[in-house]
């Protein structure tokens, strides 16, 4: 808004000069009008160009202050007319492009849910609630075309959840009762009733929303290849202004080849990519915090993985049914299922998911008695059936229990057997793996906590061959930091409240965000929404082609400048032209930059 009053002032003073000089006939008003509006610019840049240089950056806005001085002071104020309005139009034509690439971060802004509508379930009646206010274990009714207002499971109904704007899946996912739903998702045409098992501020959309408010605050720094290329380009500029006055004795010629050394290119082309490259990545369900973390990315040696959560599932799955002799498997598993149905516990959850997947009918229960820690008891077809820890099922401890994860089932207290549940490799994970390593010639490692024997197993199925278990956070912290200067940056991916140091301590830290701790998403410089590893490398290869683009764009732009101060040495360009034809390579860098938003063919 303030690039686009103070362009709004210059066009006007611009009209003023015109009317002055060809309609009033008074061209020294005209002169002396330009010239004050541009010696008062010129030193507001100057101000802004020694506090930039304070900083310890480089202020490139040098060859603009020195073309408006050098057109002003050589009789040429229509060119320094048009170069006002070549920079402030370009800060505002930046200011439109940044608000372009960033259109898909906002979008998750508006899509924020206000209100809630609690339902007591004993009354069976509703009234709106403030998001803030939601409670975990609160009745939520999420109506139709609404979102949902914290993370949860359906307790009734079911229907298709358009989760696109946080995981950019597009294709909407059927949930039926027991199914978690996340905040910020799209309800579909019915009418469900979900269990709040987070606090909004603690839910995912939330969580997002915190996410994109911080990259929005943070904006793309992009200072490495602006001082790169700045310091050398400014020293040719004067190089051939100088040589050019120096040879035609005229110091016209020298205005003449500043008005086309514009520095634009660098200021507004390579920022505009990283945020076009940042907005890319949101669509594609990995929020970037800042625009260098798409810098470390695209050059990232190294990548260390947790294993529980990050390259594993992080849901139990059933592993193996043992029933004991003259028990029908699938009967006991009906019965097992229909009871856990009525449980929040995860082993519980995974074993009425199992038995979905199986096609097992759910049975009627009564008399529901859950015992925290231990296990659920119920009546199902006027059997009382049992399912939970040995010591609470059979009354006795069982080994399996010291080695495996499982749940154990009796029948009108008779032992009819157990269940086991491990932690599957996800399905990407090998692919992933081999892409970077193959694709991006990265070094791949493990970090865990878990026993060393579990680590590689998961290791070797992944094609993981460093591995690094038994691990304490400090530990994990330890060998990040200790990684070799050429095997920097280092990217950490993990999930969970124990990631969190190693993930601040990384050059880049990666959170998989759809299930993970917030702690984990708060210390991440990136978060990955989807519930998706693949996301890993999808990232790594949108900032590489971020990074290409933007400095194709940079090189575009010093090319052209380039070729026009050599035109503009030979006297043939005069300083009005030159100007006028600024705007042009501004515009084509800009242009060029915002490719990095789609991706290339």
């Amino acid at each position: 808004m303030k690039h686009i009053q103070k362009l709004f002032t210059i066009f006007i003073i611009a009209i003023l000069a015109l009317i002055m000089e060809f309609g009033l006939h008074h061209p020294l008003w005209a002169q002396i009008l330009v010239t004050l509006t541009g010696a008062i610019l010129a030193m507001s840049m100057f101000v802004e160009m020694v506090k930039t240089l304070k900083s310890g950056k480089y202020g490139v806005d040098l060859l603009a202050i020195t073309a408006i001085i050098a057109t002003l002071a050589v009789g040429q104020y229509w060119a320094a007319m048009i170069i006002l309005l070549m920079l402030v139009g370009g800060d505002t034509l930046e200011d439109h492009a940044a608000h372009k690439a960033n259109s898909d971060l906002k979008s998750l802004l508006e899509n924020s849910p206000q209100v809630a509508h609690r339902l007591d379930h004993e009354n069976n009646s509703t009234h709106n609630i403030e998001i803030d206010d939601i409670k975990v274990g609160d009745w939520l009714l999420v109506k139709a075309r609404e979102i949902v207002p914290a993370d949860g499971h359906i307790l009734k109904g079911s229907s298709f959840f358009d989760e696109s704007s946080l995981t950019g899946e597009s294709k909407p996912i059927e949930k039926e009762t027991g199914d978690d739903v996340m905040s910020g998702s799209l309800n579909g045409d019915t009418v469900v009733v979900i269990q709040a098992d987070k606090e909004s501020k603690d839910s995912q959309y939330q969580r997002l929303i915190t996410l994109v408010r911080e990259s929005e605050a943070k904006p793309a720094h992009f200072v490495r290849m602006a001082d790169r290329y700045a310091v050398p380009f400014t020293l040719i500029a004067y190089i051939i202004a100088g040589l050019a006055w120096f040879i035609s004795k005229d110091p016209v010629r020298f205005a003449e080849v500043l008005v086309v050394a514009s520095p634009c290119p660098l200021i507004l082309a390579a920022p505009v990519a990283l945020v076009a490259g940042m907005s890319r990545t949101s669509r594609n369900g990995i929020i970037v915090k800042t625009g260098d973390v798409i810098e470390k990315l695209a050059t990232a040696q190294t990548f260390a993985f947790d294993k529980t959560g990050t390259i594993t599932q992080g849901n139990l799955s059933v592993d193996k049914i043992v029933t004991a002799q003259n028990v029908d498997k699938a009967q006991m598993i009906e019965l097992a299922a229909s009871v856990e149905n009525n449980s929040n516990h995860i082993l519980g959850r995974s074993l009425v998911s199992y038995a979905k997947e199986q096609k097992i009918s759910f049975q009627n229960v009564s008399s529901v008695k859950e015992v925290t820690g231990n296990g659920i008891q119920a009546e199902v077809n006027g059997k009382i059936v049992k399912v939970g820890k040995s010591s609470y099922v059979t009354g006795v401890d069982s080994k399996i229990e010291q080695t495996q994860t499982a749940v154990f089932i009796s029948i009108d207290d008779q032992y009819a057997g157990y269940i086991t549940f491990t932690d599957r490799i996800r399905p990407e994970a090998k692919q992933t793996m081999q892409a970077l390593i193959q694709d991006h010639h990265a070094r791949v490692m493990m970090l865990t906590g878990d026993q060393q024997e579990t680590a590689a197993k998961i290791a070797q199925q992944a094609g993981i061959t460093e591995v690094h278990a038994e691990l304490l956070p400090d530990e994990k912290i330890k060998l990040i930091k200790n990684a070799p200067k050429n095997a920097h940056p280092v990217v950490m991916v993990g999930d969970g409240v124990n990631d969190a140091p190693a993930l601040a301590e990384a050059d880049v830290g990666i959170a998989m965000g759809a299930h993970g701790a917030t702690a984990a998403s708060e210390t991440a410089s990136a978060v990955i929404l989807k519930d998706d590893l693949s996301r890993v490398e999808k990232a790594v290869e949108i900032s590489a082609d971020t990074m290409k683009v933007a400095r194709q764009s940079v090189l575009i732009g010093i090319a052209i400048c380039t070729s026009l101060m050599l035109i503009a040495s030979l006297g043939v360009l005069p300083a009005l032209l030159g100007a006028m034809l600024q705007e042009v390579v501004d515009t084509v860098s800009i242009l060029w930059a915002l490719r990095a938003r789609h991706p290339r063919i």
